[in-house]
């Protein structure tokens, strides 16, 4: 999508920054949801091996903890 931007005009601005917190909330809300797909899996496993077989079939990162403020 483009964005005409004129002078003295924050319209395109104001809604770039509103993406950007939303996508910075969404990826927050992805790792959260990683992280407690990963304790289910991890919590249901019976070996090591057998839980990094599964997150790696589910697609899901035991790595990728994300940190909170």
């Amino acid at each position: 999508m483009t964005w005409a931007r004129h002078n003295g005009s924050s319209t395109a601005n104001d809604e770039d920054s509103r993406m950007g917190v939303i996508r910075a909330e969404e990826a927050v809300r992805l790792a959260e949801q990683n992280d407690r797909a990963v304790i289910t899996v991890a919590g249901h496993s019976i070996d090591g091996r057998e839980c990094a077989e599964l997150l790696a079939m589910l697609g899901l990162d035991a790595g990728r903890r994300h940190k909170t403020a």
